[in-house]
């Protein structure tokens, strides 16, 4: 009966807890190749209303949602990252956010997407180990792709992009890869919370969730993929968690976030700062 009560009431955050994950997933992919992108948010509401329309509309089984609201985010991501990623650092997140707003007029303005109204009576078929499936296969696939050739080209990237050329890596298809996963993993992330949230609107895809995505990564930390996933269970439970604070929650949550910022400026998740405060804990027993 308590699982039963614990479920029913918090099934929702448990649930956006691993779509969140995905969607940190996402920008960390951009971001370890350099790229300032805030197209993430887009890619995902691409996918959701795919996903979706492929439910109401075709009845599409459940496993075709997905992958359809994972490939056209991908397939649009290849397309506009040709011409955009000749740019970098703010002119990429100007023109990745640009074409966010580009992609909620969109949708606001088409019918088949039911235009400002958005959809209804999306069927609820994501369970949690969808989610939970889905968020261990991406941990997967990022952590071989880290350590193979492409995953140390992003690094060189990140690092120098004009030495990394040198070096002979393509760095315009490197760029084009990670910018095109980051959008196939943000359209499955909106395919699943398409399918337990029951509705859609355009008003959930705009700036301020593209900005609520980078922050979940630099939050957590962007030197291991550990980071964005904490970051993003924390930016997901803290609501929650200030709830008794009623009228100062969000100026609290806003206060947490800036002092993390400041004093922890690499993430929570440091590897480097780990290692240093456990040196000094054995240099202080040795002692």
């Amino acid at each position: 009966e308590f699982l039963d009560s614990f479920w029913a009431t918090y099934s929702t955050l448990v649930l956006s807890l691993g779509v969140n994950a995905l969607l940190a997933l996402s920008i960390w992919l951009t971001l370890s190749c350099g790229l300032l992108s805030l197209a993430n948010a887009a890619f995902m509401g691409i996918g959701a209303y795919a996903a979706a329309l492929l439910t109401l509309q075709v009845d599409a089984p459940f496993a075709v949602a997905l992958a359809g609201g994972a490939a056209l985010p991908a397939l649009v991501a290849l397309l506009i990252g040709i011409p955009t990623l000749r740019l970098s650092g703010v002119y990429l997140a100007m023109a990745t956010l640009g074409f966010g707003e580009v992609v909620r007029v969109v949708i606001l303005n088409m019918e088949i997407t039911g235009g400002p109204l958005g959809l209804n009576d999306i069927p609820l078929k994501t369970e949690w180990w969808h989610v939970g499936l889905a968020l261990l296969l991406v941990l997967y696939v990022l952590a071989r792709l880290r350590r193979s050739k492409i995953g140390r080209a992003f690094e060189a990237i990140k690092e120098d992009e004009i030495a990394a050329r040198l070096m002979g890596i393509d760095v315009t298809a490197s760029k084009l890869l990670a910018f095109t996963l980051g959008g196939a993993i943000a359209g499955l992330a909106g395919a699943l919370n398409a399918h337990f949230t029951f509705f859609l609107s355009p008003r959930e895809y705009g700036f301020e969730n593209a900005v609520d995505i980078l922050t979940m990564a630099v939050l957590g930390g962007t030197s291991n993929l550990a980071g964005p996933v904490v970051g993003a269970m924390i930016l997901t439970l803290l609501p929650e968690l200030l709830r008794s604070l009623k009228d100062f929650r969000l100026a609290t949550n806003g206060l947490i976030l800036v002092l993390v910022v400041l004093f922890m400026p690499k993430g929570i998740v440091d590897p480097l700062r780990w290692r240093g405060w456990q040196g000094w804990r054995v240099w202080c027993r040795n002692k």
